[in-house]
């Protein structure tokens, strides 16, 4: 029987970035967790006395502080490198987990043995549920379930738990996506290799959300609409990848003759740079398809079929 109070199972990891404001309160969570666990901080180059509140908290934390700041994907591919726990907890630094949180994760994978990784449930500081899962809609978009479901496509990254030997057998986190999609590309690899993805929607987490990256920034929408775009060239059948480019670049070419557009991810100037990022990143990204699909146990029209806008 596994000792897990000296050999505990998860390496929690909190990547944080100026989060002198919030990453307290996540910290104080985990620490009254009921599950043992090793807790992993990144601080992706924090100027705002981050580093100070790291090293006076009372918890036993490992930290890990970057000279620049490389994202959530960047931060999770470093801190990777570093865990030797089974399994591999994704927390933000805005979110505040239940005491059990942990161990109902734990428990999800445990009675699950084909699954890699585990959803929490997210709620928002109203109650609201922000995540419960992620599907993956008609066109090729992660959309976050706001009811708890029996199956999910994906998990969301800002609180979950992964089987660490399956991460890095599908090459782990793209830290080039800097942050957004990172999760669904990783559980979509996870699927092309066979593993099933599964909710625990006990496992409950307040979450802040967007107190770093600002959803609906013009920011937000670059990472964002890029990395749906490379996550398809990485993951997705050829046709459906190759579709999707070239749906977003056809709109992107008629923006200007429809005027001035309300949201962000509309604005033509926003649009062309995700274009040209997606182009510079091409050779990588298809080199990246090539390793995927060799490592790959299930066809991409498999997954695709199997999952796309249910």
């Amino acid at each position: 029987m596994r000792d897990v109070t000296a050999n505990p199972a998860t390496t929690v990891v909190v990547v944080t970035w100026r989060g002198a404001g919030h990453v307290t309160a996540c910290l104080d969570a985990l620490a009254a967790q009921t599950r043992p666990h090793r807790t992993l901080v990144v601080d992706n180059a924090s100027d705002d006395g981050t580093a100070a509140l790291l090293e006076a908290h009372p918890s036993r934390l490992q930290v890990i502080r970057l000279p620049r700041n490389t994202g959530y994907a960047g931060a999770l591919a470093v801190a990777l490198k570093k865990v030797s726990t089974p399994l591999i907890a994704w927390l933000n630094d805005d979110a505040e987990p239940a005491p059990g949180w942990l161990a109902t994760l734990e428990d999800t994978l445990g009675k699950a043995p084909l699954a890699a990784a585990a959803t929490s449930l997210l709620v928002r500081p109203d109650g609201t549920t922000q995540s419960a899962g992620v599907r993956l809609t008609a066109d090729g978009h992660g959309a976050d379930l706001t009811e708890p479901a029996e199956e999910v496509f994906a998990f969301c990254g800002g609180a979950a738990l992964l089987r660490t030997d399956a991460l890095r057998s599908v090459h782990g986190v793209p830290a080039g996506f800097f942050c957004y999609y990172e999760d669904t590309d990783t559980a979509w690899r996870l699927r092309l290799a066979g593993w099933d993805v599964v909710a625990a929607p006990d496992a409950r987490v307040r979450h802040a959300h967007g107190v770093s990256s600002k959803p609906g920034s013009p920011l937000f929408h670059r990472w964002n609409e890029r990395n749906r775009l490379l996550m398809l060239l990485r993951c997705a059948p050829r046709g459906v990848a190759v579709n999707q480019l070239v749906r977003f670049a056809v709109l992107t070419a008629v923006l200007p003759l429809r005027g001035r557009p309300a949201a962000a991810n509309f604005r033509f100037g926003l649009r062309c740079r995700v274009l040209a990022e997606v182009a510079a990143r091409l050779p990588a990204t298809l080199l990246a398809r090539r390793k995927i699909g060799r490592g790959a146990a299930l066809g991409r029209g498999a997954v695709w079929e199997a999952w796309a806008g249910l």
